[in-house]
């Protein structure tokens, strides 16, 4: 009886399933690129050598619940992947301890480009930018000494960071390179409009019509290839007396950017609902709908929106068929940027 327990007790064994393996994501195609007609980038990895080891580094960091005070929120956690970057359906982010802030989190990419991040450009250089939401009490209330003593503590991290840099110290300024490196490739040009530009494709009669109307009379702000011009705007928002945002003034201390925001880039717009800085907007109609007849002439409008911007019916259907084609569904599916964990 024994011999016959053993037997089927190894055969149990023998038939078990073995943990799933998860392959590594990959990593190749990892360079700097400047896609035809766009301007130089402000930031080049000319001190900050653009490697598969300190992108696969910039990488793990970015998903890392570490980096927050109580190990649950990551970069990742408000700026996920299939929504362009952005926190999807979502006013405001849940932050630490499911605290909420007062400002939409944009989406991420193309941010070589940008002069400055966050909505009040607050932030000028693209290695600092993971220092505020770090630090920020209500995101991830974090400060890098404690961030490097748990990293310190990971045998994997230590690898990692051997492997990006040459020597497994965790480091302040390692750390900000490495995120450069991931969030620096997160480069969107690959959208039905890129490929119309490219002569790849061509535009319907719609969307055609929706992209003449956007060069008369949305591209003074939302210049391409970008779609935005970095600079900072009160484009006619209503105060929430809720949230009493400045905006711009915030950094600056000057009353003149009262109620500026960054004005921000409309590629991938169709995935990173809801608009504006304050997230109040749910759909592209009711964004259309505010310039043409919502427009509020508060402190410092931009001279621009003083009349709105007159739009029928039918131009609005055109415009948003035209920004519907921004949509780069090859940047959302890319699996260099999904997290590996």
């Amino acid at each position: 009886m024994k011999l016959y327990l053993i037997i089927f007790i190894l055969i149990l064994t023998s038939c078990s399933v073995d943990p799933e393996i998860k392959p590594k994501l990959p990593s190749n195609d990892i360079k700097e690129i400047i896609p035809e007609g766009w301007p130089q980038p402000v930031y080049r990895f000319e001190n900050n050598t653009l490697t598969k080891e300190g992108f696969e580094l910039g990488r793990e960091l970015f998903y890392e619940e570490m980096l927050s005070s109580n190990n649950t929120i990551s970069c990742g956690s408000c700026h996920q992947l299939f929504s362009a970057f952005a926190n999807v359906d979502h006013r405001f982010s849940h932050g630490i301890n499911d605290s909420l802030g007062n400002r939409n989190a944009p989406g991420l990419f193309n941010m070589n480009w940008n002069t400055s991040f966050m909505w009040d450009g607050g932030v000028n250089h693209i290695e600092t930018q993971p220092l505020a939401p770090i630090a920020n009490p209500i995101e991830m209330n974090e400060n890098l000494n404690n961030v490097i003593t748990k990293l310190s503590a990971s045998n994997k991290y230590k690898q990692l960071f051997k492997s990006a840099f040459g020597n497994d110290e965790i480091t302040t300024q390692n750390i900000l390179k490495a995120f450069a490196q991931f969030q620096g490739v997160l480069y969107s040009y690959n959208s039905k409009f890129d490929q119309y530009k490219r002569n790849e494709i061509s535009f319907t009669n719609e969307e055609l019509a929706g992209y003449n109307l956007f060069i008369q009379k949305c591209n003074n702000c939302h210049r391409e290839p970008l779609f935005t011009d970095h600079d900072f705007k009160n484009n006619g928002l209503s105060v929430d007396p809720t949230i009493n945002d400045f905006g711009r003034e915030k950094i600056t201390g000057n009353v003149n950017d009262k109620f500026k925001f960054k004005t921000p880039s409309l590629r991938n717009i169709g995935l990173t609902a809801p608009y504006m800085h304050d997230g109040r907007f749910n759909t592209l109609d009711q964004v259309l709908n505010h310039y043409s007849s919502g427009i509020s002439n508060t402190t410092n409008l931009d001279p621009s929106l003083q009349s709105g911007i007159n739009l029928s019916s039918t131009e609005k259907n055109n415009l948003k068929a035209f920004l519907l084609t921004l949509t780069d569904y090859k940047f959302i599916q890319d699996e260099r940027f999904k997290d590996p964990n």
